[in-house]
C-alpha cells in the first residue's frame, strides 16, 4: 500500500510536533524564546472551529508537553482553553470589531487567564502557586506578532 503524495498532512503534523517538543526544551534554556502557548491556543480555536479532530488532538498534546514542561498540572490547560472557548471566546468576538484587539485579547487571555486558572486551581486544591514569570509581557507581545501574521 501506498502512501498518497496527496495526502501528506499525518507526515506534516508529525513533524509540527516533533519541532514543538524540541522548541519547547530550548525555550526553557533561553528565556529570551516564548513558549508558543498563545499560539496554540489560536491553533486550538480554529481547529476546534473547523471540526478537526486529528489537530485538536495534536494540540492537546502539545499542550500536555507544555504542561509537562512548565509544571502545571495535568490537562489543566486543555480544560481552560475549552471553557474559554465556549463561554469567553463568544463574547469577545461579538464585542470587539477590530481584528488585531480580538487576537490581543486572545494572547492576553491565555497567559494571564491560565495564570489565574491555575491559582484558583491551586487554591481549591491546596496546591503550591504556580510561578509568574517576569518575561510574561514580553512573550503576550512577541506571540501577538506571530498571530498577527498567521
Amino acid at each position: 500500500m501506498q502512501r498518497s503524495i496527496i495526502n501528506q498532512k499525518p507526515v506534516t503534523l508529525a513533524f509540527y510536533i516533533i519541532f514543538f517538543i524540541i522548541y519547547e526544551s530550548i525555550s526553557n534554556i533561553y528565556l529570551i524564546l516564548p513558549p508558543l502557548f498563545g499560539v496554540l491556543f489560536v491553533f486550538f480555536m480554529r481547529k476546534v472551529k473547523q471540526d478537526n479532530a486529528l489537530f485538536v488532538f495534536s494540540i492537546a498534546f502539545c499542550l500536555m508537553v507544555y504542561e509537562a514542561d512548565k509544571g502545571y498540572l495535568a490537562f489543566s490547560s486543555i480544560v481552560y482553553f475549552s471553557l474559554l472557548y465556549k463561554f469567553v471566546i463568544p463574547k469577545i468576538v461579538k464585542n470587539f470589531g477590530c481584528e488585531s484587539c480580538i487576537r490581543f485579547t486572545y494572547i492576553l487571555l491565555a497567559y494571564v487567564g491560565f495564570y489565574l486558572f491555575s491559582s484558583l486551581i491551586a487554591t481549591a486544591f491546596e496546591l503550591p502557586e504556580p510561578l509568574l514569570s517576569n518575561y510574561i509581557l514580553y512573550y503576550i507581545v512577541i506571540e501577538f506578532f506571530i498571530v498577527s501574521m498567521l
